[in-house]
């Protein structure tokens, strides 16, 4: 990969706990270190209103709303109640490592913004904007877990126990979609390596007209035990994980479709996975007639998107994408409402570049292109016909916010600073939260209008490590790589460093893949 962005050298020099500070600046200790003293809540990931208009927001235990014409932010309720409420789990449960992957949201909006669904101690609450009070929707032993409103807002889905259930939120009326889940055999929910190694954070998901369920069916039982265990405490607990090293069987996937209100499963044929292959992605087509589907090959070298027709199981390929070495995966496809094209993102010229294309395989237009990357897609505005994406242009420490027509034409930069910038756009695209922050600079959080116009600064950079701690200084570093690709390193000396003097260092290096550590954020410590 000519990228340096993806080749990434992290050194860091030891700081020594007794060394000679400033009068007026604090030692860095463990505690400092490991949290104490860091950065205050700065609101936590938003949760767009359907409107666009504010965003919900956890912090200090509760809920809280920033609402934008306004400028200003409320707490909606505490999640204390809630958990009060929730019936706690009774019966004994073997230990299950929880992916850091995972996506699971613990509230979200109804479609019409009136409400929201929210997740507390394994139960399900229903809170209502107008009134201000929620209605427990579940009481069970055993948590509900992943749950997802339906795009008509009407119902929602979530697993218990290995299945998949939904429930009616007017009548609270419970319908289980499969009955036969285990430990190791999981509707809907996501084994160990899945999440791990393809990013991939769910494993159900509804369909745009709300009847279908899509979902994949994980079989772990052949994956080996990997005798893990926890050594933190005075005593070792044994924490067992089905893992497969290299060679060792997979699990084995299928991707099946169900009705929302119950019936027989339908299984589709996306091909072998034990061995062969694997589902890194599934979409649904805004038809809800056809799902697309990510299949890799266990080597990871080649990606083929195939198109499953949900009347009759037929797949057929869409496109295909090889690689002599390695294939990322990225969360794609982005399909236009009218479902007949999709945004595709490819690093076929050695760089990951956006493409616009047609259900049936046919590149429609290329909208980006240069010796640098596109990290990320932020969203899709269809009405104004614009991309916005995040991208390693400017250079391959930073990342700033773009967007490009979809036809190709008028790239503008839209954020400023240089440093890192991570976006979260409304709805609409008409607003976007910026959270910005570099080496020298702690993070801050400001509201655009999706010109790039300042409208509201949410969060204001909190100062009080840079003030109060004498940190040390970061420099940015350069190496040369046996065949010339220039690799980024980030070196940190002590805050009284003498140059001449022979100091201790820890060295840390991670060549992974989409796994830069050397960017130009806030890091200090």
């Amino acid at each position: 990969m000519p990228s340096r962005a993806f080749s990434a050298i992290l050194i860091v020099a030891s700081l020594p706990l007794g060394q000679r500070v400033a009068a007026q600046k604090r030692p860095i200790t463990i505690e400092v270190a490991t949290g104490g003293g860091r950065a205050r809540d700065n609101g936590g990931a938003p949760v767009w209103r359907p409107d666009g208009k504010a965003f919900a927001f956890e912090r200090a235990d509760s809920i809280w709303l920033y609402d934008l014409p306004a400028k200003s932010e409320k707490e909606l309720l505490p999640l204390g109640p809630l958990r009060n409420a929730a019936t706690r789990e009774t019966k004994s449960r073997a230990f299950d490592w929880q992916n850091r992957h995972v996506q699971e949201d613990t509230f979200q909006w109804t479609a019409n913004g009136a409400a929201l669904l929210i997740v507390a101690r394994g139960d399900l609450f229903l809170w209502h904007a107008g009134s201000g009070k929620w209605d427990q929707l579940t009481a069970t032993p055993a948590s509900e877990s992943d749950p997802k409103l339906s795009p008509d807002g009407r119902s929602a889905a979530f697993l218990r126990d290995h299945d998949l259930y939904t429930l009616d939120l007017a009548t609270g009326h419970v319908t289980r979609l499969t009955s036969n889940g285990t430990p190791t055999l999981r509707n809907g929910e996501l084994d160990w390596v899945y999440p791990e190694e393809l990013e991939l954070g769910t494993a159900f998901w509804w369909s745009p007209d709300s009847r279908s369920v899509a979902y994949l069916q994980f079989d772990t039982s052949r994956e080996p035990l990997f005798p893990h265990a926890d050594l933190l405490g005075a005593r070792a607990v044994y924490e067992p994980e089905r893992y497969p090293r290299a060679g060792d069987p997979n699990p084995d996937v299928r991707l099946g479709m169900v009705p929302a209100n119950g019936g027989p499963t339908l299984w589709f044929d996306t091909g072998e996975t034990r061995e062969t292959s694997l589902i890194a992605r599934v979409a649904w087509n805004p038809d809800s007639r056809r799902l697309l589907v990510e299949r890799l090959n266990r080597v990871q070298n080649r990606l083929d998107l195939l198109a499953v027709d949900t009347a009759n199981g037929a797949v057929t390929g869409i496109l295909q994408e090889t690689d002599s070495y390695w294939i990322n995966v990225h969360d794609d496809p982005r399909f236009l409402k009218n479902g007949e094209q999709f945004l595709w993102s490819s690093e076929r010229d050695g760089y990951r570049h956006l493409y616009l294309y047609s259900i049936d395989g046919k590149e429609l237009k290329r909208l980006t292109k240069g010796d640098w990357e596109v990290t990320e897609v932020a969203g899709v505005d269809e009405t104004n016909g614009l991309v916005y994406y995040l991208s390693s242009e400017t250079s391959p420490l930073e990342r700033q916010f773009y967007s490009v027509k979809l036809n190709g034409k008028n790239k503008k930069q839209l954020s400023n600073g240089a440093g890192t910038h991570e976006i979260s756009m409304s709805p609409a695209c008409d607003f976007y939260l910026d959270t910005f922050s570099s080496v020298t600079q702690p993070p801050s959080r400001v509201v655009y209008a999706s010109n790039g116009a300042e409208r509201a600064v949410f969060r204001e950079a909190d100062r009080r490590l840079v003030e109060n701690y004498d940190l040390p200084a970061a420099q940015f570093v350069t190496v040369k790589a046996s065949d010339g690709t220039q690799l980024d390193g980030r070196l940190m000396k002590p805050a009284d460093f003498q140059a001449g003097k022979k100091y201790p260092a820890i060295v840390v290096v991670y060549g992974g893949p989409q796994a830069q550590a050397v960017r130009n954020e806030w890091a200090p410590i």
